[in-house]
């Protein structure tokens, strides 16, 4: 299979990079710059980008790569960062800009011969963000385009295929950054393109059914899209052998526990045990308040009670997680800050009683997991299942969690999908919640004063859930689900919605 290293550097844009790639029909995967070189070489890669980076690249501690990175024959593309460690690495000379340059900025390229620039407008436009810039190229390397500003906007040794860009191809304020990603994956790499989700499946059930042939194998069922797709993969690979424990920790949406037993136990005819650990998640939740606490709790007990069933099996081989790319890039990779730490990546108690954890979509994004539940025979209902955390309503409930403010929640949530369904606003979103704030405040209901919690309700609208905007909801509707939730939802008098993207926020408020 055909593939390309994305090398991260530490970048705000680098799961894009990878993203991108893959919409080329080549299969991508990132690692982090510490990887060592030995590795690659073995890891069969066509080629290898390196991604941006916040640091400056003669800092001290600036992460690096040696030149043996750029004598491996391997054809290497730099972006930004990646550019400025290819140029410094190789003898180049990187220097502070005088004037920085970020947003929009025309690019006039110098060299429309370049196999980079294939089909390409001599002029376009592009996405900079970059304080330092290439001011003295390596030898054996020429300049193939330049901006008002940065006389070295992209540079080239063609003979050793190294490529480096200082604006950002990968995202969609550079126009044509698609095509010339392809032209380095095609004319430069030598890529076919011959990787579609239906080869994943294949390729992945495959494997799984030789790695765990004749072993006993327990998958984390939540019934969200993730773990689904993750079931039937493995089920496909390891049929009878393969049992799926569904944890109902009393923080589902509303009668989804009901849906899930029926559509694996029965649908799918797959080996399920539905444990109703409700009472118990709210006993070691009494009290706890802060977000962090409240997902480690969640997420021990979780574990505590798979162990549970898993010694009533006897001896389990494997554990399966429908962990996916973004909760990997988002639980921290390389130097990567880590913005979330409540998926099912890493972190786990050191006494688990599983041989090993098996994570089969941990290379894929959320979307590309919905085109594989498809391949998989699952129903639309099920590929098209709103995304769900893994400590479920914990983490949309603000502050202490209850059995009463669940119950709340998954009342006035219930009422937002069903609106949105209703209206067909549901079509046009990626993903929708309601959120229990911990902010009471004054009403009137009838006659009578009130004093009762806020919802916020959260929509937004994404391609990888890696950036996300706010889903544009019409008044009308709103109108009609605030209403409901304030007359139907008993303790909620105030319902808000949330317009921040993402970047600034997340896309959960926990």
């Amino acid at each position: 299979m055909e593939k390309i290293l994305v090398l991260d550097f530490g970048g705000q844009y680098n799961q894009l990079i990878a993203r991108r790639v893959r919409e080329c029909s080549v299969y991508s995967e990132v690692l982090s710059y510490k990887t060592d070189m030995e590795k690659i070489k073995q890891g069969g890669y066509s080629g290898i980008i390196l991604t941006g980076g916040p640091a400056s690249v003669f800092d001290e501690d600036a992460p690096r790569y040696g030149r043996e990175l750029f004598e491996s024959g391997i054809p290497v593309l730099g972006i930004c960062y990646g550019a400025h460690l290819m140029a410094y690495m190789l003898g180049g000379t990187v220097s502070k800009a005088t004037i920085g340059e970020y947003g929009n900025v025309q690019l006039s390229i110098d060299d429309t011969d370049s196999r980079l620039y294939s089909d390409i407008p001599s002029s376009t436009s592009c996405w900079m963000s970059h304080a330092n810039s290439i001011t003295e190229l390596p030898a054996g390397f020429k300049a193939t385009a330049h901006t008002p500003d940065c006389k070295i906007a992209s540079m080239e040794n063609a003979e050793a295929r190294l490529y480096a860009v200082q604006y950002h191809p990968e995202v969609m304020h550079t126009p044509k950054g698609t095509e010339i990603l392809r032209n380095f994956i095609y004319n430069v790499c030598g890529c076919s393109g011959d990787w579609v989700i239906s080869s994943f499946v294949e390729e992945k059930v495959e494997e799984l059914r030789q790695k765990c042939a004749g072993k006993k194998v327990l998958c984390a069922l939540s019934g969200g899209v993730d773990s689904s797709v993750a079931a039937l993969l493995m089920h496909r690979a390891a049929g009878d052998n393969l049992t799926c424990i569904f944890v109902d920790h009393g923080l589902l949406r509303k009668n989804e526990a009901k849906e899930v037993k029926s559509a694996f136990a029965g649908k799918f005819g797959i080996n399920l045990i539905a444990v109703d650990a409700s009472e118990r998640f709210f006993d070691k939740l009494a009290g706890v308040s802060d977000p962090e606490r409240k997902r480690k709790i969640i997420g021990e007990e979780f574990i505590r009670v798979f162990e549970e069933e898993a010694k009533k099996l006897g001896t389990v081989d494997f554990l399966v997680q429908g962990t996916i790319y973004p909760d990997v890039i988002e639980s921290g990779l390389g130097d990567a800050a880590l913005i979330k730490s409540h998926h099912n990546v890493g972190g786990l108690p050191d006494h688990v009683d599983f041989k090993e954890i098996i994570e089969p979509l941990r290379d894929l994004f959320k979307d590309e997991v919905r085109k594989a539940g498809i391949e998989l025979g699952l129903p639309h209902s099920l590929v098209a299942r709103q995304p769900f955390p893994g400590p479920g309503l914990g983490v949309r409930i603000i502050g202490d969690v209850t059995p009463e403010k669940a119950a709340i929640l998954q009342d006035a949530d219930a009422i937002f999908r069903e609106e949105l369904a209703k209206t067909g606003e549901d079509s046009k979103l990626s993903q929708y919640f309601a959120v229990l704030t911990n902010m009471r405040s004054v009403g009137v209901m009838g006659d009578e004063r009130t004093y009762d919690y806020t919802v916020a309700l959260r929509a937004v609208t994404t391609s990888d859930f890696m950036t996300a905007d706010f889903g544009r909801i019409p008044y009308s509707v709103l109108e009609v689900v605030s209403s409901r939730i304030v007359n139907e939802v008993k303790s909620v008098n105030r319902v808000v919605y949330d317009i921040t993207t993402k970047p600034p926020a997340t896309i959960e408020w926990e």
